[in-house]
């Protein structure tokens, strides 16, 4: 029997990821194609979706060219990308504006109008199961609506990123349940969108795509597609997932039993769940999971590698220009640098809210913090502490998760922090847990989006099934002689947002 590959393509915030995957769940190669992000005002967060396409072209024939494997072998794609994120197309299909990205938070305004309209949170969560969040996509529509009404009417369909790259390998608009769970639109306990929601905002059904489970095949790879990646004509596309959820899938994150930790722009603490789970406050996240009949929990930090990339890009340059010099990663250079602060980093702790954040506190005011800086901290604290303080960062959503009764033997990460051998010790501190990786955990959800993709060609009857090609790479056992320290340190971090939140609200305040 000859070879059969899959490829996975994700649309993250940094860059496009693709990676082509054996039916043993090898990964032959990986492609990186990195564009930038637009700030235009404080908060706000967008990208040029032809930047995306471009890289997924890119890619896709560096992919093919350095494998040298045939068209004809590869039987499917999976896509992935960062969700929430708003792609506007009229009526030709060209798009109106930049998107809007998930860690945007100009629709704080927005948010609070669909709260009120419903009437209440607690109502919205019978609709929906989540509460609007600030990056979600249903406040962009109406942003836009309010704000560019002659973009809005001009708008034929919303799509969210990796849609967008779907529409342009085989012309479908369409979208899958996990992403579709992240607009704030969906009825994630009946899988469908919330007909009741779309109408109390009067946004008109006919502009969301149409919506299916992950593994089902939504398009064939165009002639115009073909032309431009390299992929053969009629290769089926599936639905994929959003990173947040697909990627915790390629851990194996399908059912209850392992918390997954995602160190990428963002940080993502989450369990899949066997049954539905009613999201009691809405502090979580409950969305369908890529497994039919399957859901996902979890709560996401908006600066968790984004504050590590920050430190590296605003305060490093010195590491940058010798990683440049000896051909080193940079990131190698700094958690060389790290290592040698003790744990605690010697009374040093940040708060990574860079960008504001979503969970535990969903606050847009929110600001980063060194708290205890004294003569005595270097760059060697000052590093440790940005890991230390996005691990805490995460294990906050640990901690409301954990009233959900799951018990938790093992931590599974991944993301572009789980390769850093420190931060996955200091994981495995903070929570006291063994942390390991598992095949693949390295290139992300675009991993993910390949099994996907396997399971609706059918090299693999089920996504359960598919996941048991993952092995353990590497564990990493907690050390004891840090878990009180760390409580202590947990304890105290936990605290600083309420003590600093009246002066996050009046410095953004002061900007106008």
């Amino acid at each position: 029997m000859s070879a059969q590959y899959i490829i996975g393509i994700d649309i993250g915030t940094s860059g496009c990821k693709s990676v082509l995957m054996d039916a043993e769940g090898t990964v032959r190669d990986s492609s990186l194609q990195e564009y930038p992000l637009l700030t235009p005002r404080p908060g706000w967060a967008e990208q040029h979706p032809a930047q995306w396409w471009k890289a997924v072209q890119t890619g896709l024939r560096q992919l093919l060219q350095k494998t040298g494997v045939s068209g004809n072998a590869i039987k499917g794609v999976g896509l992935s990308g960062q969700m929430h994120g708003l792609v506007a197309l009229d009526k030709d299909g060209q798009v109106l504006r930049p998107a809007i990205l998930w860690n945007d938070q100009r629709t704080m305004s927005q948010c609070q109008h669909i709260h009120e309209v419903v009437g209440g949170i607690p109502r919205l969560l019978e609709l929906t199961n989540n509460q609007m969040l600030p990056g979600y996509t249903g406040g962009k529509i109406l942003w836009l609506r309010e704000q560019e009404p002659e973009l809005y009417e001009r708008t034929r369909v919303f799509l969210n990123p990796k849609d967008y790259i779907r529409y342009c390998l085989t012309g479908e608009l369409a979208t899958e349940v996990s992403d579709a769970s992240g607009t704030g639109l969906f009825d994630v306990r009946q899988r469908h969108w919330s007909r009741q929601l779309l109408n109390l905002l009067d946004i008109p059904k006919e502009r969301l795509p149409q919506c299916f489970e992950s593994p089902q095949i939504t398009g064939e790879i165009t002639e115009i597609a073909s032309e431009a990646t390299g992929l053969p004509v009629g290769l089926p596309v599936v639905g994929g997932g959003g990173d947040a959820v697909i990627q915790t899938t390629g851990m194996g994150l399908v059912k209850s039993g392992i918390l997954g930790t995602v160190i990428g722009t963002a940080g993502n603490v989450a369990m899949g769940l066997s049954q539905f789970h009613s999201n009691a406050d809405g502090r979580l996240q409950i969305f369908c999971n890529n497994s039919p009949g399957t859901w996902h929990v979890m709560g996401v930090t908006l600066a968790a590698g984004g504050s590590y990339r920050w430190f590296r890009d605003a305060l490093c340059e010195a590491e940058k220009e010798k990683a440049a010099q000896s051909g080193q990663d940079v990131y190698q250079i700094l958690e060389e640098i790290a290592a040698t602060a003790p744990a605690g980093s010697r009374g040093l702790i940040f708060l990574p809210y860079l960008i504001g954040e979503r969970c535990p506190y969903p606050d847009p005011n929110a600001r980063g913090a060194l708290i205890g800086l004294g003569l005595h901290h270097g760059r060697a604290e000052i590093t440790r502490a940005i890991l230390e303080g996005v691990v805490f960062s995460l294990r906050d959503v640990f901690e409301l998760m954990s009233t959900m009764g799951s018990s938790v033997a093992e931590i599974r990460t991944s993301g572009g922090g789980s390769v850093s051998p420190l931060w996955r010790q200091i994981q495995a501190d903070v929570f006291q847990c063994p942390v390991t990786t598992v095949s693949g955990s390295r290139e992300g959800a675009a991993y993910g989006a390949a099994l996907v993709a396997g399971t609706g060609v059918g090299i693999w009857p089920s996504v359960e099934e598919a996941l048991k090609v993952l092995r353990i790479e590497t564990e990493t056992a907690p050390n004891p002689r840090n878990r009180e320290l760390y409580e202590d340190f947990y304890r105290i971090y936990r605290g600083l947002y309420g003590a600093l939140k009246s002066s996050f609200d009046a410095l953004v305040q002061s900007q106008g």
